[in-house]
């Protein structure tokens, strides 16, 4: 049976042959690309999408914090991070508060670039 919609069977197809770096760099932007939506309905004062957001990108960082390998140092660095990150979401997503909606939109965005970068390198190195 053929995808009525070609977008999505090209999203389909990226993601089941990107890698697993470039698949945590995804989920890195949909934390991004959720957290706006919810600083954007939270301006139009929509309360619902700005929940259903804030709760999406909560997910993506459960997940991420599932699949951390503990067996490095830095996995506990950021889980502690994701951690922090998941705490401020709720407290945004009970205030509805856009400042700190922001904040955590600045360290998702830092690590999304750090995550960028390492990925270059490492593609240099093969």
């Amino acid at each position: 049976m053929l995808n009525a919609n070609p977008y999505q069977q090209y999203q389909q197809n990226a993601v089941k042959s990107a890698s697993p770096g470039e698949l945590t760099l995804s989920l890195y932007n949909g934390k991004i690309k959720f957290t706006k939506q919810a600083i954007l309905a939270i301006d139009k004062g929509d309360i619902e999408t700005a929940n259903h957001t804030i709760i999406r990108t909560q997910e993506i960082i459960s997940y991420l914090m599932d699949t951390l390998n503990n067996d490095y140092e830095i996995s506990n660095n950021l889980s502690s991070l994701y951690d922090y990150m998941n705490r401020r979401l709720t407290e945004a997503n009970m205030k509805k508060d856009k400042a700190i909606l922001e904040e955590v939109l600045g360290l998702i965005e830092e690590l999304r670039d750090t995550w960028g970068e390492a990925l270059k390198v490492t593609a240099g190195r093969k």
